[in-house]
Formats: C-alpha cells, sequence, structure tokens
C-alpha cells in the first residue's frame, strides 16, 4: 500500500510561471545554467543552481551558494513571483509531446515507503550528489524538483485523472521544446480522498528518474527526525515531492554510448576483435537496432549493426540481459577496457532525444566509435528494481522532462 498524500504547494504565478519553469538542474553544466540564467534571470534554474549567481572562480559547493537559493526563493515569494496555496491538494500534470500524452499526479510521497521498498529503485546514487542536493534542501528549506515515479495502472487513477481534465487548467503553456504542459488543481475534498484510497491497492512505485533528489530527500528526514524532539509523523519532512505517472503513458528513449578511444587498437584489430561475440554487418545508412541484443555502431564514417552471438547465455538474467550489460561484458571492458563506465573518462553517454545524428557528430569531433542502442523496456525496470537489483549507469532516458518550479514543497 502506497502513502500519497496532498500538500499546500508553492506555485508560480499565472503571469511568470512560463519564465519560471525550467529543465531540471542536472540536465545542465555550469556554463550551460548561466547561459539560460542570464537570458532569463526568473528561470528557477537560478534558484536550483544558485551558484549561477557567482562569478566563475566560485566554489558551485560553497555554503554561499545554498544560502543564496533559500534567499532567491524567499524573495520571490515574498514579491510575489511565487505564491503558496491556501489549502492541501493535490495536482494534475499533463505533459504533451509529439502527439503523447501522460498525465502525472502531484502528491507527497512517505519517505517510509521509500525505505521499506514501497519505492523502489534501480540505480544506485553517488555520495557528492546526494550531499548536493540535501544541502539545497536544507537551504531552502523545501524540494523544489519533484521525483518522477512510475505506477502499475490502476483502473479507478486513469477515472480520476479523466475527471480532473474536465476542469480549466490552472496553467496551460508550451516552452521553445515544444512540450505542453497543463497544470490542474485538486482541491474537492471527495476527489482528493479517492486518490488517496486509490494509491492504496498500488502496491509498488518505481523511480523513474530522480534517484538522487529522492535519497537526499530521505536522509534529510532521518536527521530531523533525530533532531526533533517533539517528533510529529505528520511532519513535512517525511514526504518527499513526486509526480506519479501511470506505466501504460510513459516511454524510455534509447540512451546511447560513444567511446573518445580505442584503447589503442586501430579500427581494423577493434573490429576483429568484436567478431568475437557479434556478428557485424555494414549498413547503408544510420541504424538503430529493433531487437534485444543488437546494436548501431558507428565507426570511421560507416554505419554497422551488431548482433550479440550469445543471447541465450544471458536472456533469463535480469541484469546481463540488459542491452546495456552486453555491450560493458562484452566491448567496453574486455576490449576498450572501461571497467567503470561511471567514472571512466573514456565513455560519454547520449539521450535518444539528440538522434543518431549526434552520434555522428561526435565520432567526427571528439569521439571514435559510436553505438546506437535499443531503449529499455519499462518492464524491464520494473522486474529490476522488484529484484533489488541495479541497473548500470544511464540504462534509462525518459523524454519529456518534469519541470521545476512549478511545484515547491515547503518542510
Amino acid at each position: 500500500m502506497a502513502i500519497v498524500k496532498p500538500f499546500q504547494a508553492v506555485r508560480p504565478n499565472k503571469k511568470y510561471v512560463q519564465r519560471i519553469a525550467a529543465l531540471p538542474y542536472d540536465v545542465y553544466n555550469r556554463d550551460e545554467a548561466r547561459v539560460v540564467v542570464g537570458e532569463n534571470p526568473l528561470s528557477f534554474l537560478a534558484i536550483d543552481r544558485a551558484e549561477t549567481s557567482f562569478p566563475e572562480e566560485y566554489d558551485i559547493y560553497g555554503d554561499w551558494v545554498y544560502e543564496k537559493a533559500g534567499e532567491l526563493l524567499n524573495h520571490r515569494l515574498k514579491e510575489g513571483y511565487f505564491v503558496k496555496d491556501s489549502q492541501k491538494g493535490f495536482y494534475l500534470y499533463e505533459l504533451t509531446w509529439r502527439g503523447r500524452v501522460q498525465n502525472g499526479i502531484v502528491a507527497v510521497s512517505a519517505v517510509d515507503d521509500y525505505l521499506n521498498r514501497t519505492i523502489l529503485k534501480h540505480e544506485n546514487t553517488r555520495e557528492e550528489k546526494e550531499a548536493d542536493r540535501i544541502r539545497h534542501i536544507e537551504g531552502c528549506n523545501a524540494q523544489t524538483g519533484p521525483i518522477f515515479l512510475a505506477y502499475r495502472d490502476q483502473e479507478d487513477l486513469n477515472l480520476l485523472v479523466k475527471e480532473i481534465k474536465n476542469g480549466e487548467p490552472d496553467f496551460d503553456f508550451t516552452n521553445e521544446d515544444e512540450v505542453r504542459h497543463r497544470v490542474f488543481s485538486v482541491f474537492d475534498t471527495e476527489i482528493i480522498e479517492k486518490i488517496e484510497k486509490g494509491f492504496e491497492k498500488v502496491n509498488k512505485i518505481y523511480i523513474a528518474d530522480g534517484h538522487h533528489r529522492c535519497a537526499s530527500a530521505a536522509k534529510v528526514c532521518l536527521k530531523r527526525r533525530a533532531q526533533d524532539i517533539n517528533y510529529d509523523e505528520n511532519a513535512e519532512y517525511n514526504y518527499f515531492l513526486s509526480v506519479l505517472f501511470p506505466e501504460s503513458e510513459l516511454e524510455i528513449l534509447d540512451y546511447n554510448r560513444v567511446i573518445r578511444d580505442l584503447n589503442g587498437l586501430s579500427e581494423e584489430e577493434f573490429l576483429e576483435k568484436l567478431k568475437l561475440n557479434f556478428d557485424i554487418e555494414e549498413k547503408d545508412a544510420m541504424y538503430s537496432p529493433e531487437n534485444k541484443g543488437e546494436f548501431g555502431m558507428y565507426l570511421k564514417n560507416k554505419w554497422y549493426s551488431l548482433k550479440f552471438k550469445h543471447m541465450d547465455k544471458v536472456k533469463d538474467n535480469l541484469i546481463s540481459g540488459l542491452d546495456v550489460s552486453i555491450l560493458q561484458d562484452y566491448c567496453f571492458e574486455p576490449i576498450l577496457g572501461i571497467e567503470n563506465p561511471r567514472t571512466n573518462f573514456n565513455i560519454d553517454f547520449s539521450g535518444g532525444i539528440r538522434g543518431l545524428q549526434e552520434l555522428e557528430r561526435r565520432v567526427h569531433t571528439d569521439c571514435k566509435v559510436a553505438f546506437s542502442l535499443k531503449p529499455t523496456s519499462m518492464e524491464e525496470l520494473f522486474g529490476v528494481a522488484e529484484a533489488g537489483l541495479l541497473m548500470p549507469p544511464k540504462s534509462t532516458w525518459f523524454e519529456p522532462k518534469l519541470r521545476s518550479g512549478l511545484f515547491i514543497h515547503q518542510l
């Protein structure tokens, strides 16, 4: 049974919502974030990445960065750029992109559900990234970036979503990336109760995106529990900001790989080593695989298809049978010497939103070879999470991205 609650959200003033709504903090590097905030100072990225307020020589993890984030949030709330709702409610967040619509229920989810594995993860987190978001939550005394959660379809909730969308949206705007965003508020007590009861029928919830934010919210919660002499189980820090989507509306895009050098091998030597475990066929055009165990490869101005020869050995293993694992275990580590793709400089990743053209561009500029992959499936993600296992890094890419700044959960 999942515990999902309404909350009093801080939301943008309607006049400024399109300027405030921003892509997640981790989509940008430091220079890119500085450009975005320079062009649009109202962008929520100014709060999510408050180092943009300081000269480049300043440490992006200095105490002043997190203090500045809190100052900016409080100032913009005081100046009317944000408004806090007068009552608790749920919100429906609809995103439309390339003809596909997905509807998420914005709520606060229980930290205890994360700790007891009602909410399941499929990726490892890195301590330094957790520390950054912990300090950001504490500096703002708020959670500012929603965790993207998925659940198996629940018919009662699907019907409620349709009912809610019969009303007028609070926000309706389309950003430069052609994603349409609509938000509906839900303050009717009867519908609120139905939503809560609907999630009581959901046994497991899965983190689609936001593992670091979720882990950070949990650590802030545990710290505050330990410090709170008069502990209240209903305290806001016991919950984290989330948007929950039914599985049927979500799509995982491919997450491709580019390699900077061939570990001292010539292109011909590299191809020969690949032939030990892959059937290789030259292609006349860009190649995106459609089947498990198959890959596209761009090398020396040519596209190839690679077909893994040993699927029978790995097909029943939740981790080894993933396409990202096959490439890692039979190409990247044994041939290219990439033991840890999280830390090895020789490997980089390209989200499917960028297309195969981006793989060609990288090979023509700073890389030697690129690989296109079939997207991980939702069923693979659920299976790995339910088994308590972890996917290799950069296994999933979700689009469209949730906007930060549309909902803020104060602690």
